[in-house]
């Protein structure tokens, strides 16, 4: 048995463009998913999932099997689950020459489903990285993000970026542009997180970009503007000017709610963090719902988004130097 685990992220700057070739800087958070592999002695798999912010399920099945499991959750949510599961091991069956490989695989995760925070990336990352060891294979971190970046790329339908996979596997703030993926500086930001309790549907949000991008130029000078506050922002990030910082985010917030990927939670939640004194906020992932976040070192913006309707959480999280790692053999 091996358990490991990787980091959530958010992103700084550069969410719906990095897909397009421009440069994204996403960091992962002390926030992890922890995922359990064991091997079986046939070729079947059993999952048993908990705090995805689903009710937890558990599913048994054979490959070609339309078992699903059961629980009152979005289909969407939990087809994507599935799908980075069965991509994940996918993955590890064939670094290890083990196509008829069985796993039982127990998911525990403090990152929401769906939520912006890079919960697929850490599960598909630690997936792979616990999987292979159990198989008895030790892959360098740059191959486990690249494999579940490749993971991603399948379940998501060829639209997916190396930034959440990446920065999972690494940890810290990564910068990331097409196939270039590299460590950078960051000082100690002090990050609050909103959670509205729900969660956008990456596949439609990803997808409504890029219809917007075929009709409108304006929409495709939309996101170049998203990689042009990238680039200012990694000089910014450079010199520890966490209230330029501040301003970009902001402005990086306009840009993704003019290509209509926010939502009126996620935008009550800006708001809410921006009034209370934030230098400032922004939502992160997908968007259409999930979590925003924030600079502010005081505790006036966690408080404020207490206070906020459609938040139903907040909170602090820290850079997480590290990326995915064994914690138990």
């Amino acid at each position: 048995m091996v358990v490991s685990s990787a980091p959530g992220k958010v992103y700084l700057f550069g969410e719906h463009a990095v897909v397009y070739g421009e440069p994204a800087v996403p960091c992962a958070i002390e926030r992890r998913a922890r995922v359990t592999v064991e091997a079986r002695d046939d070729d079947s798999l059993r999952v048993h999932a908990e705090d995805l912010s689903l009710d937890g399920f558990t599913v048994e099945y054979s490959d070609g099997s339309d078992d699903d499991p059961d629980v009152d959750v979005s289909e969407s949510l939990v087809d994507a689950a599935m799908g980075y599961i069965d991509a994940a091991v996918e993955q590890a069956r064939d670094a290890a020459n083990a196509p008829d490989a069985g796993f039982d695989i127990t998911i525990e995760s403090e990152i929401p489903l769906g939520a912006g925070l890079g919960s697929s990336a850490a599960v598909t990352t630690a997936g792979i990285h616990a999987a292979t060891r159990e198989l008895g294979v030790e892959l360098p971190t740059e191959e486990v993000a690249e494999r579940a970046y490749q993971a991603e790329l399948e379940v998501q339908g060829g639209d997916a970026s190396r930034a959440d996979t990446f920065c999972s596997a690494t940890g810290g703030a990564v910068r990331v542009e097409g196939d270039d993926c590299r460590a950078i500086e960051a000082p100690d930001l002090p990050f609050v997180i909103g959670f509205d309790g729900g969660a956008g549907d990456t596949g439609r949000l990803v997808a409504g970009v890029r219809a917007l991008r075929e009709e409108y130029d304006f929409a495709a000078d939309t996101v170049e503007s998203i990689g042009d506050v990238v680039r200012y922002g990694e000089q910014v990030l450079a010199e520890g000017d966490i209230e330029e910082l501040g301003r970009l985010m902001n402005f990086n917030h306009g840009l993704l709610e003019a290509l209509g990927v926010s939502s009126r939670s996620l935008d009550q939640m800006v708001w809410a963090a921006r009034d209370a004194g934030a230098l400032g906020s922004k939502l992160t992932g997908a968007g259409g719902g999930g979590c925003i976040v924030a600079l502010d070192p005081t505790d006036s913006t966690e408080t404020a988004l207490d206070y906020t309707p459609g938040c139903e959480d907040a909170f602090r999280a820290e850079l997480d130097t590290d990326g995915v790692r064994v914690e138990e053999t």
